[in-house]
């Protein structure tokens, strides 16, 4: 496997959307990105979600790629807080049935969304979950906390709001490992609030862990699985650690030695793996793993897996909305993606402008790959073309040989051994990134 991890090492999307972001080229205007909205709200079975991007950090932790505001000014809550009002009665006045087609799902990420005080997220949360139509039959609302700016008063506020699902940011247990991240976080911090979400109702508790870090070893990778079995969260994210400093260049600070590569950063995921395995955890998907009772594993087990830009969830909507700067949309034939740099975001909004940055106008056979891309990456089989049978067979040969995937008359699929080269895989549809002569660097390694 050694050899296997050095050659497939290379490269690769993470696929929480097909075209990945940097292949978007037929980008919508802020009309037409209002009327593929309106098209899916028209159908009378659409859904949706919503995601609030809270950018603000006090602290740059460097093994972050997302987009961020490093401040310690928490008067800078209130201006925030008005932007998306605005942001939000913008649409309002456009697509009318956000407020008649039922919303499924809230989810509160960032940055850090308890650096908002617990005023200020009630201030964010109420006055749209009081206009809208919520389905409490299948309503799921979470959010991303930072164990050590998260406050029961927070929780609880937010429990009374509906939500039920908490995920916490520990990525490693190990001291010297989070000072090179710059993330200080001792272990009683992460169970006080892993106990407080417990003691308050929350019912999905979920760990992200990231393997690949400066001075990881197998050794004090194990002490932070064992950690965090002995807390028995519900759900546990287990990611790569992507190094893009051409993106983050806070990450340029490490040094090369200090990372683990190839086969022996592959080696602390399936030492992870095979922990979780033997303590009841099931695999979800690609680098997720969940306790067989959690709504994650039982969305797997009855294929209703999806997959998005928040990455691996339970059930999929017609619509996800994103506000905030930077925030990312969907619908069934648009990409829509909100003003990344922060000064321009507020100038828009505060203008009256819905902030369209960029984003993407899918085709017919954009939305074609899309559906086989999401189906692969959440079952680990999918029906192919007729097309696209001897394509696969050329493209994915060395796969083959190496018995990682199988190409039948009708099918791919993954095997058991393929499991870690999914994205790998996976690129095999991915015509857009293919056409390049020359792959641009904008992609983490695969593995």
């Amino acid at each position: 496997m050694t050899d296997l991890f050095a050659k497939y090492d290379v490269p690769a999307p993470r696929y929480t959307s097909y075209p990945t972001v940097p292949f978007w080229t037929d980008s919508p205007t802020t009309d037409q990105w209002i009327d593929h909205l309106n098209k899916a709200f028209a159908e009378p079975s659409a859904t949706w979600s919503l995601y609030f991007h809270l950018p603000f950090c006090e602290t740059l932790c460097t093994f972050c790629a997302c987009n961020t505001v490093i401040t310690r000014d928490h008067g800078r809550e209130e201006g925030y807080v008005d932007l998306l009002s605005i942001e939000w009665n913008l649409y309002l006045d456009r697509v009318p049935a956000l407020t008649e087609r039922p919303l499924l799902g809230v989810h509160l990420g960032g940055g850090t969304p308890t650096f908002f005080a617990k005023e200020n997220l009630e201030r964010i949360l109420k006055p749209i979950l009081l206009r809208t139509r919520i389905d409490q039959d299948r309503f799921e609302a979470s959010v991303e906390v930072h164990p050590g700016h998260t406050t029961r008063e927070q929780l609880s506020m937010l429990h009374e709001l509906g939500f039920t699902r908490i995920s916490i940011g520990v990525q490693d247990f190990d001291p010297e490992v989070q000072q090179l991240v710059n993330r200080h976080q001792p272990y009683e911090v992460t169970k006080s609030v892993t106990d407080s979400a417990r003691e308050l109702g929350f019912k999905s508790v979920n760990y992200d862990l990231i393997y690949g870090l400066p001075r990881q070893n197998p050794e004090r990778f194990r002490e932070t699985v064992e950690k965090t079995i002995e807390l028995r969260p519900d759900r546990i994210a287990l990611y790569s650690f992507a190094r893009v400093p051409w993106i983050k260049p806070a990450q340029r600070s490490y040094k090369d030695e200090d990372l683990p590569v190839g086969g022996e950063k592959r080696a602390l995921y399936e030492l992870a793996r095979e922990m979780l395995g033997l303590s009841g955890y099931v695999e979800i998907g690609m680098d997720h793993f969940a306790l067989p009772d959690d709504g994650m594993a039982e969305a797997q087990r009855k294929h209703t897996l999806h997959r998005n830009f928040q990455g691996y969830t339970e059930r999929r909507t017609t619509v996800l909305l994103g506000l905030g700067v930077s925030a990312i949309s969907e619908t069934p034939t648009c990409f829509h993606q909100n003003e990344k740099a922060f000064p321009v975001y507020e100038r828009r909004v505060r203008s009256q402008e819905i902030p369209t940055l960029r984003g993407h106008i899918l085709n017919e056979e954009d939305q074609r790959l899309r559906e086989q891309i999401l189906q692969f990456m959440t079952r680990f089989e999918v029906d192919l073309l007729p097309a696209q049978r001897e394509d696969a067979k050329t493209f994915l040969q060395p796969m083959i040989e190496d018995e990682l995937v199988r190409v039948t008359d009708h099918a791919l699929r993954l095997t058991e051994k393929g499991t870690p080269f999914l994205r790998n895989a996976c690129m095999f549809f991915d015509q857009r990134l293919r056409s390049q002569e020359q792959r641009p660097q904008v992609f983490s390694q695969a593995l």
